[in-house]
């Protein structure tokens, strides 16, 4: 039988703070943790079943006397707090810099040449809350035809354009010319299209044709060896995207958490050998960077109550990884990502129960596992689990 592992990112659900969180002004962050405390009755029984309340160091979840999988959490050796940096880093690319932000804006001299090339003037330029910019400049934005610039602690440079303003077509053209200009000393690791619909600043809502473009891995990532040993990998929502395609055979968008969900299914019950690899981004987009702590606990009780599903699907060979990428705390006043350890949950009819991979020294353990339990020889950084679990 073909053998496949699935890895399930949740979005920004970090599980406390890092060592070196106060550097990053996120100490006493903790995401997950920090959710239990301030929603009454909020569990997440099928989470638990597989160990999340044995993780060492978590609050928040009682301990299983028997949990169903394997767990722990790692800590985090690059520099950042990002998507770009957690994903990559699980996938085996280590960033000793951090990648450039943006903290006062962009410098004029590169909004005047994005300018000059897409032949429009902008608005915006500000670090703001995606939500909170079109509400302010979208009125504005519909009048004039100018596309909204913004950024966040987050090294990105975002573009908001209403659709029937900006089609989608000009807004990526636009995106494509971003990302060009954005290297070198000013490298950003995403250029983002936020289109938004909507009539006034009262009903704009932002739609799914976001579409990210980053910059490529520094180095060889856990795809490019699946890819290589000709075994598949199936890239769910922004997983192309953020590794610009490299290595990644298919590839599906989604449209939220749920459909995230179902189209990770559809990869699981395929004939094919490989990885799927999924982010599940509303916790981050919809609800962390809001604050929205009720909207946050309810998003993880419905990826809860598919987990029984998602088991179900799984072979006899096959194997679920169910991780982070860092967090972003709704409970404190910061709306940006945090700095925290990410959980690791791992399961699967042939993965021992019950067994604490304890604390890991980066990420990228996680792909160096997963490259051991595909048998696929690599030279990726990083420390193997797979003998500790199987």
């Amino acid at each position: 039988m073909n053998r496949k592992v699935t890895l399930i990112v949740l979005d920004s659900v970090g599980i406390g703070a890092l060592p070196d969180a106060k550097s990053y002004g996120d100490e006493g962050s903790n995401t997950l943790g920090n959710i239990a405390k301030a929603v009454k009755g909020f569990s997440l029984p099928n989470l638990e079943a597989m160990g999340l309340g044995n993780i060492d160091g978590m609050v928040g979840f009682d301990k299983n006397n028997n949990p169903s999988g394997s767990y722990g959490k790692c800590a985090e050796l690059s520099k950042g707090k990002d998507t770009i940096t957690g994903h990559w880093e699980i996938a085996g690319v280590i960033l000793e810099t951090p990648l450039n932000t943006y903290p006062e804006g962009f410098p004029r001299e590169i909004i005047e040449e994005f300018e000059s090339k897409i032949g429009r003037k902008t608005l915006g330029n500000v670090v703001a809350s995606g939500t909170a910019i079109i509400e302010e400049l979208g009125e504005e934005h519909m009048r004039t035809g100018y596309p909204i610039i913004y950024t966040s602690a987050d090294s990105v440079f975002q573009i908001a354009a209403h659709e029937e303003i900006i089609p989608i077509p000009e807004l990526y053209k636009m995106c494509e010319i971003a990302r060009e200009m954005l290297v070198g000393d000013k490298m950003v690791g995403r250029v983002i299209a936020r289109p938004f619909l909507g009539t006034n600043k009262g009903d704009f809502t932002r739609t799914s044709n976001r579409h990210d473009y980053a910059i490529e891995p520094f180095n060889k990532t856990m795809m490019e060896y699946i890819s290589e040993a000709n075994q598949s990998v199936m890239a769910v929502g922004k997983i192309k995207d953020i590794f610009t395609g490299k290595g990644v055979t298919d590839s599906i968008t989604i449209k939220n958490n749920m459909d995230g969900v179902d189209k990770t299914l559809e990869f699981m019950k395929n004939d094919k050998k490989g990885l799927v690899f999924s982010n599940l981004v509303d916790f981050d987009m919809k609800f962390g960077h809001r604050n929205d702590v009720e909207g946050y606990a309810n998003a993880l009780v419905e990826f809860d109550n598919r987990l029984p599903e998602i088991i179900e699907a799984l072979g006899q060979e096959d194997i679920l990884i169910i991780t982070a990428d860092h967090g972003c705390d709704p409970t404190t006043e910061s709306t940006d990502h945090s700095r925290e350890y990410i959980p690791v949950l791992v399961y699967g009819k042939n993965i021992k129960q019950n067994v604490n991979i304890g604390t890991r020294q980066c990420f990228s353990d996680i792909g160096k596992t997963i490259l051991e339990l595909l048998n696929v020889e690599n030279e990726l950084v990083g420390k193997s689990f797979a003998d500790v679990i199987k």
